[in-house]
């Protein structure tokens, strides 16, 4: 039977605040190994993240009372606005701006308990399937708010998954080079042409690959 953990903090998380939120499977298990896992987790984040979600996710599609858009987009009765994501083989990054106060640990519990549940059935596993609670950084100025966006999209090529963040489909990179996604509903994000941020990002790869390097070295 799966081990679910419903998680409560301590911290007050306040509508309007930005997070950069992050959490890793345990023992860094792959368990973002597949297309159709990363695909059910993004699709758990965008079902859950509803003020007057009820039901199961897995009802919801077994009786197709869910379709999937986009989880940078504008959407009605939310808890939180998406403003950037990374899934990575065993963890994920996410930046969201809360709409809601003192949703958020609900949201990420249930999320999380959902999707274990998902690939402790899919994977014939019991036990729990995160490292820890997760954690949560909250962005306090809009320099922050840009660098952080960097890191969490340069994760992939940090990791030598990809040499370039577009060619990495499970992010949200490739949203912020829809102009009207930054012109439009980004707004929080203070760089509003795709051709600038882009370059942004990229001027940073070799430093953030460097960086990785040290410190794996210094750790080992």
């Amino acid at each position: 039977m799966t081990q679910n953990r419903t998680m409560y903090r301590k911290e007050k998380f306040l509508e309007s605040e930005i997070y950069h939120i992050c959490n890793k499977s345990i023992s860094n298990f792959g368990i973002f190994t597949y297309p159709s896992n990363i695909n059910r987790f993004i699709e758990t984040l965008d079902f859950y993240n509803n003020v007057k979600s009820e039901r199961k996710f897995s009802n919801a599609l077994r009786y197709k009372k869910y379709t999937f858009q986009s989880l940078i987009s504008e959407k009605s009765n939310c808890l939180i606005k998406f403003l950037g994501y990374c899934i990575m083989p065993d963890h994920y990054h996410l930046l969201v701006k809360l709409l809601r106060s003192n949703f958020l640990s609900k949201y990420i519990g249930t999320v999380e308990n959902s999707y274990t549940r998902y690939f402790d059935l899919k994977s014939s596993r019991r036990g729990p399937l995160w490292q820890s609670e997760f954690k949560c950084v909250l962005i306090q100025s809009n320099e922050q708010l840009l660098h952080v966006s960097r890191y969490i999209h340069l994760n992939p090529v940090t990791n030598y998954l990809v040499n370039k963040p577009e060619d990495w489909e499970y992010s949200s990179y490739n949203d912020y080079m829809n102009k009207n996604i930054l012109k439009k509903y980004l707004t929080e994000i203070s760089i509003k042409s795709p051709k600038l941020y882009k370059k942004f990002v990229d001027n940073q790869i070799n430093y953030q690959r460097k960086l990785k390097m040290i410190k794996k070295l210094i750790l080992e």
